[in-house]
């Protein structure tokens, strides 16, 4: 993607974050009456208008740019520009009064994500990565841990429910034997702490590439590792996460191999 095309997507994905989170806020403070979705998943009217807020700076910015959205679906084709929008990461813990939301905006570019934003509005964080020009917090570069010894390593985990099922159940439980710390951020908010420096790896088994796509730019580009649970790079098919340090990602992902 040329440079001038990147300046001005990026402008435009933080307009719209910034756009979503008044949205947002707005809803936090008075309250929301929540629906259920066929999939049984929690939508409300945050949810629903925070991504109408987006769309609208997204397509003014770039009207030749197709939109595909948690709210609304794909409006237009997937082989070009297109922009992957969550406008309310975390419903779940939105309308149960617990403050781990975001938004999320990432671009792709012929397969390739190329751009991404990360806002938490209700703790007023923002971080965002172009390729290329790298990972930044509140105006702040940032960069991953330089942590190689697994056993200092730190590690969090998020929706991990298929991976009880799954052959490497037991690795996970080794890999938490052996690191130094174990947490379970989730969300956005493990990720933001990866990029920074304060986390060394992040596991997650059942997500979906709207949820995670910013936060895979974000991580690249402060010097991270950012894959599925096989060291696959994200698609528009990922459903895990296996993001971390360089040494701690590859050292994870050979024992979840094993």
């Amino acid at each position: 993607m040329k440079s001038e095309l990147a300046a001005t997507a990026l402008t435009a994905a933080r307009e719209a974050a910034a756009a979503a989170a008044e949205v947002i806020l707005h809803y936090w403070k008075r309250g929301v009456v929540v629906e259920i979705k066929g999939d049984a998943t929690p939508v409300t009217i945050a949810d629903r208008e925070a991504e109408q807020a987006i769309r609208k700076v997204l397509h003014a910015a770039l009207p030749e740019a197709s939109i595909y959205g948690e709210e609304y679906g794909l409006d237009g084709g997937r082989d070009g520009l297109l922009w992957l929008v969550d406008p309310l990461d975390g419903t779940k813990s939105f309308v149960r009064r617990t403050p781990f939301f975001s938004t999320q905006i990432a671009l792709m570019d012929r397969g390739e994500l190329v751009l991404g934003v990360s806002s938490a509005p209700v703790y007023g964080e923002t971080m965002w990565a172009s390729q290329g020009d790298g990972a930044w917090f509140e105006g702040e570069r940032v960069r991953v841990a330089g942590t190689t010894d697994f056993a200092q390593a730190s590690i969090s985990t998020g929706n991990v429910k298929t991976l009880t099922g799954d052959t490497r159940w037991g690795a996970l439980g080794a890999m938490i034997r052996d690191s130094n710390r174990i947490r379970g951020y989730g969300d956005f908010c493990h990720y933001h702490l990866l990029a920074r420096g304060a986390l060394d790896l992040v596991i997650e088994s059942d997500v979906n590439i709207l949820d995670i796509a910013a936060l895979a730019v974000i991580v690249r580009e402060a010097g991270g590792v950012f894959t599925d649970l096989d060291g696959q790079p994200p698609t528009l098919d990922t459903r895990s996460v296996l993001a971390g340090t360089p040494a701690i990602h590859a050292e994870a992902l050979r024992r979840l191999r094993c």
